[in-house]
């Protein structure tokens, strides 16, 4: 039986499907009702922050909350007992309270399970404050289902950086030869836009991932042939992460036009990888 039919049957006819992808134009809040209990690795996702982008409608904070409330709240049932979920979000204004509130501070325990640890993403690029301090980072929360069983490949993702990697305590190296943890501040390059520094994956989607941050997460914390699911899909990244590593992925997402933008990413990633290979047998032939 092929692995997405479990989901397919569960959730219905998607709008793309692949050896390792199925894609929903749904609502998240439908979608993650309808999964098979316990049937998900690793959820990794970054909602809307409510802060006023293409893709969302402004809600009274109270309102954000208990809607992030029902979405979050379907995926415990979800997961499985080692499973993750990894959520990222940003800041907000607050009422007359804050200027920059991070969502951390509103959503956190709103979230049955248990955090293990709240990672901090920082990044170069950015809103340039005049009477405040320039925002360069954005919050990622850990969390698992079962505080004593979970997935956590640090080799996978140890960063080779390492500032005197021959360095010795009674005669052994003090480092790791694979590198050091990349601990809980990651220094990784947002997705820029603009004439002469537009990165190179950048699509027209207005709150991009970095790939290689996805990449970190996918790494460390799922297995090879694993199911992981991004409720809000937008550009993709989850999606072609998954892929890049032998991962299987679900993505749901309400925007059509966002479908067919994740869509066409997906197959010129696909058609890159097709003509590499291409590349390496001929070189290998003549070689």
């Amino acid at each position: 039986m092929k692995w997405s039919t479990k989901y397919t049957s569960a959730i219905g006819t998607p709008y793309y499907e692949d050896d390792s992808v199925i894609l929903y134009n749904i609502d998240c809040v439908d979608g993650l009702g309808l999964l098979p209990k316990e049937s998900i690795n690793l959820f990794i996702t970054s909602p809307p922050y409510n802060i006023g982008k293409e893709y969302e409608n402004i809600m009274d904070m109270d309102q954000y909350v208990d809607w992030c409330q029902k979405w979050l709240g379907r995926i415990p049932q979800a997961l499985k007992p080692n499973g993750g979920f990894w959520l990222n979000v940003g800041y907000v204004k607050y009422k007359q309270h804050a200027k920059a509130l991070p969502l951390t501070y509103l959503l956190w325990d709103k979230i049955k399970m248990f955090l293990i640890q709240e990672v901090v993403w920082n990044y170069g690029a950015g809103v340039a404050g005049k009477t405040f301090l320039s925002p360069r980072n954005e919050k990622w929360l850990w969390y698992v289902k079962d505080s004593e069983n979970y997935t956590f490949n640090l080799d996978s993702i140890r960063d080779p950086d390492v500032k005197y990697p021959n360095q010795k305590k009674n005669g052994k190296l003090r480092c790791n030869t694979l590198g050091k943890n990349p601990s809980d501040v990651w220094q990784i390059a947002k997705v820029t836009s603009g004439t002469d520094r537009s990165s190179p994956e950048r699509t027209s989607h207005p709150a991009q991932f970095p790939t290689d941050l996805i990449d970190r997460i996918v790494l460390g914390f799922s297995n090879e042939n694993e199911i992981i699911l991004d409720p809000f899909m937008g550009s993709g990244s989850t999606a072609i992460s998954a892929i890049k590593h032998n991962r299987k992925v679900i993505g749901f997402e309400i925007r059509k036009d966002y479908c067919d933008m994740e869509i066409e990413r997906i197959l010129a990633y696909r058609n890159e990888q097709k003509e590499l290979k291409s590349q390496q047998e001929l070189w290998s032939v003549n070689g």
